[in-house]
């Protein structure tokens, strides 16, 4: 299994959730209904797809502040152990921006249809913020053997680094959604500018 510098690894998670902001700033510049309108019967909206991630963020972001008060010597490399690297290439969109393996979301991760835009989107870019900050205190930490409980079961611990790639994975690959859901309302493709594209 492939191994990872350390620092390598944070920046670059560092530099997903960059453009993850880049691309909620410019859902903060489009209309509210479009934002709240389900694309076909069914199917969450921009809203909700976002309050699912804060219902994520919610949780993993402390469990990872309390996992990082713990004192371990940092290695220079990290390597992956089988179920994160598992969970993370289940969840990562393909080269192409595509979701490959479809899956239902569990309960307690199902957004409410009744949401205000304002708060759920205020809501995502602190909790961005607020990860870019865990990564980098991560830089000076030991991502392999500090583990973190998932939300679905709190018997199965992943790594610390396999939990941030993991979290960012989900994060981009709900992103392709938020686009094919816009594309679909609108009647387009390319919804969000090149620049702004979060693969």
């Amino acid at each position: 299994m492939k191994k990872y510098r350390r620092i390598e690894l944070l920046e670059n998670l560092q530099a997903d959730t960059r453009q993850l902001i880049l691309t909620a700033g410019y859902l903060q510049r489009m209309d509210p209904g479009l934002l709240l309108q389900e694309p076909a019967r069914g199917k969450w909206s921009v809203i909700q797809v976002l309050e699912h991630l804060n219902s994520y963020g919610r949780y993993y972001l402390l469990a990872i502040e309390r996992s990082l008060e713990k004192s371990k010597p940092a290695n220079e490399f990290f390597k992956p152990g089988w179920l994160g690297d598992y969970f993370t290439r289940l969840m990562k969109p393909d080269e192409n921006g595509a979701i490959v393996n479809k899956m239902r979301s569990p309960k307690d991760h199902r957004p409410s249809k009744y949401l205000d835009v304002l708060p759920v989107l205020t809501t995502f870019l602190e909790q961005q913020h607020y990860l870019l900050e865990l990564l980098e205190t991560a830089k000076s930490k030991n991502l392999g053997s500090i583990r973190i409980p998932i939300s679905i079961s709190r018997f199965i611990r992943l790594k610390l680094g396999d939990t941030f790639r993991f979290l960012i994975a989900h994060e981009q690959r709900h992103f392709v959604q938020i686009d094919n859901a816009l594309a679909m309302i609108q009647g387009t493709t390319n919804i969000f500018p090149a620049t702004h594209v979060v693969i």
